[in-house]
Order: C-alpha cells, then structure tokens, then sequence
C-alpha cells in the first residue's frame, strides 16, 4: 500500500518534449473544447463572503535566496491583475491560466522560485504556485466544484508554521498545470484577491446568501517508509458541508501521495 518508486533524473530532452506535447495538448483542448469560460469581470449587485484566506508573501525558506521571494511579489501582482473581480456564473469554469496567460519575461515576470523534479531551481514567473494554493483552499470552501487539480510529487519543505494541511493546495505550470473549478450551481460568484504589504489575499463572494457551510479537513494521513529507503507522505483532503437542519455530507476533494526531500523524523527530533 501506498509505495512509490524511487525518482529518477529526466534527461533535459525528455522534459523539453513533454512540455511542448502537454502544452499543445492544451491548446488544442481549449480551441475545441465546449467549456464556457468565466472571463467576465464586474460587481455582484449584492455580496455575501463564502469564505476568505490569506498567506504570507515573504516566507524564509532554506536554501532559498530571499530575491526570490522578492521577485515572487512582483509575479503575483502580475498574475491577480486578471483574476481579480472576474465573475463566474452557473455553467462556466474557472482556469488560471486561461485568465493570465503565459508568464513571460516581456510581461515583466521575473525569475522566481519553482521545483524540478523535487530540486529548487529558478524560472520566469516562479512563485505562482502560492496563487495556486491560496485559490484551492478558497475554493475548497465552497460549492464549486473543482475539476482540474495538480500537486508537486514531492514534499519539499518541512511543516514550519503552516497554516493548512499538508497537499491543500495546486501546483501550476503554464499552461498545463492548471486550476479548473466549474459553477454547477444556480447562482454566479466572484473571485476578489489582491495583495497588502505582508499577504497574498483572497475572498470569493457570492450573490446570495448560501444557507449551508462549509470546513475542510485531511484524513489519513500518514508517513511511509519505501523499500528504496526514502520516505513518503499520503492524505486526503475531505471537504465537510453542514446544512441548517443539521445534515452534513462529505466530499473527498483530492488525494495526495508525495516523496519526502526530508527525512522527517530527523526534522522532528531537531525541533524538538
């Protein structure tokens, strides 16, 4: 149960051909699909808050260079410049990159913190994957459905002050990497999300009042040593919704199954 197999180095070639390939697929899908896209960006007559969250911009992270999350700020203010306020009514689904495009050094994104193949590099646009994970959690708490999630194969950093369970969140990678959430329901909602000194914020707003509520949770969740000797992490992200009489029902969202860069029983007995 639960065993991964040992990572191993794709050689460069490989990985320029898959990008090229997944990201052609992408294109392909999206000029032929039969998706109605949110794109439409306005006011809501009336406004109720579903749920709202925030999360730190300038983290320190081991062996991370704080330009990085410098450059990060820069490439969040350019990417929640077309998310913000976009409206998405009954029917349409919701994509980030659909919305943002590509991030480009012509755009002025600059180089940020991105993972390959578990090691930290560096790459235009780097640090968007926070956006990702902000807009999941959001998300989460809410009626929408999401229908397209990504997350890292590997659990880089230790769990120092995080806020949320461990794999609540998405990974992005233009343009295949997305996030797709879909309006099943019968009303429209709006995405706020702007940034303070300090975070990264978000709220999705609807146009009425929704009656039940929603919280998330993670089930079994454990950590696992493979037979290669390296270490790995598995949970589910469950989302629990409570009506006004009382009923409640769950949702599995997303299961994640990760490889530990870490050796976290060593990490544990240092912070101790």
């Amino acid at each position: 149960m639960f065993e991964i197999r040992k990572p191993q180095n794709r050689k460069a070639v490989r990985q320029l051909a898959g990008k090229i390939y997944y990201r052609t697929k992408r294109r392909i899908d999206c000029s032929v699909g039969n998706k109605k896209w949110a794109k439409e960006r306005g006011e809501l007559i009336t406004q109720h808050t579903v749920f709202e969250h925030r999360s730190m911009i300038l983290r320190p992270l081991k062996d991370v260079d704080m330009y990085l999350q410098e450059n990060k700020r820069v490439n969040l203010e350019l990417a929640v410049a077309h998310l913000n306020n976009i409206i998405i009514r009954p029917g349409e689904t919701f994509s980030i990159w659909k919305l943002v495009g590509r991030p480009s050094k012509r755009k002025g994104y600059l180089d940020g913190l991105v993972l390959q193949q578990g090691k930290i590099s560096k790459g235009t646009g780097g640090g968007l994957c926070q956006l990702g994970n902000l807009l999941f959690w959001i998300f989460a708490h809410s009626p929408l459905t999401i229908k397209e999630r990504y997350r890292h194969g590997f659990d880089v950093f230790p769990d120092v002050n995080r806020k949320v369970p461990f794999g609540a969140g998405a990974t992005l990678a233009y343009n295949h990497i997305d996030l797709q959430v879909k309006n099943e329901t019968e009303m429209p909602f709006q995405l706020k999300v702007w940034l303070d000194k300090t975070h990264l914020r978000g709220a999705l707003i609807s146009k009425e009042h929704l009656e039940e509520t929603y919280s998330v949770t993670e089930r079994n969740h454990i950590i696992k040593q493979q037979i290669w000797g390296g270490y790995s992490r598995h949970n589910q992200i469950v989302q629990i919704k409570e009506y006004t009489n009382g009923a409640v029902e769950e949702r599995l969202l997303v299961e994640n199954h990760a490889i530990m860069m870490y050796n976290p029983f060593l990490e544990n007995s240092k912070a101790g």
